[in-house]
């Protein structure tokens, strides 16, 4: 029987998140699939698959952009064909908060605000804690809620977050929702 490829599920995908997630692969020794980066997402789901199952390392991380397209976008189409894939096992998903106008939110399990700090209670794009518990807004989460995902963590956008996520200090609100996906999932 062929092992399962292990991923991890990144709602963004402009050039601060391709950076930011490309130095937190470097630095827990993962895998990225750069080719999902893009506003908005441009390969397919069945192309995603593909890159996926070729990849040498895991975990593996992907990135999925909508652009802020209302409802179901590019990214969120090819998220839900790798999460339907039988050769793939999520081990959660980094829900990406935005100003997202046509107001789309997701569940989380937990959320990571601007200082590191972990909260039941949802985060917005700057990474500072909101008043809703347990959900965020965002462009490419739309589709989060209608699959059956093990984990979820809501954090501000990517590489950015006043500068509390910059590449310049490897990131550390990513890589620490990779870090707690990975822990919760038993994949350290």
């Amino acid at each position: 029987m062929k092992k399962k490829k292990r991923v991890i599920l990144i709602t963004d995908g402009d050039e601060s998140a391709k950076e930011a997630v490309k130095s937190v692969a470097q630095s827990l020794n993962c895998h990225l699939i750069m080719e999902s980066g893009g506003n908005p997402t441009k390969v397919t789901g069945q192309q995603l698959i593909k890159l996926i199952k070729d990849a040498e390392k895991e975990p593996i991380l992907v990135l999925f952009d909508d652009c802020g397209f209302p409802e179901e976008g590019y990214g969120e189409t090819a998220l839900m064909e790798v999460v339907a894939s039988s050769d793939i096992n999520v081990l959660g998903a980094i829900a990406v908060a935005s100003q997202s106008f046509s107001h789309e939110w997701t569940r989380v399990d937990v959320s990571i605000d601007k200082n590191g700090v972990i909260t039941e209670y949802g985060v917005d794009k700057d990474g500072i804690m909101d008043t809703e518990i347990g959900r965020i807004r965002g462009d490419t989460v739309y589709v989060l809620d209608q699959l059956s995902l093990p984990f979820i963590v809501g954090i501000g956008d990517i590489g950015k977050m006043g500068g509390r996520d910059s590449v310049k200090l490897g990131a550390p609100i990513t890589k620490q929702a990779v870090e707690l996906i990975l822990e919760r999932s038993g994949n350290q």
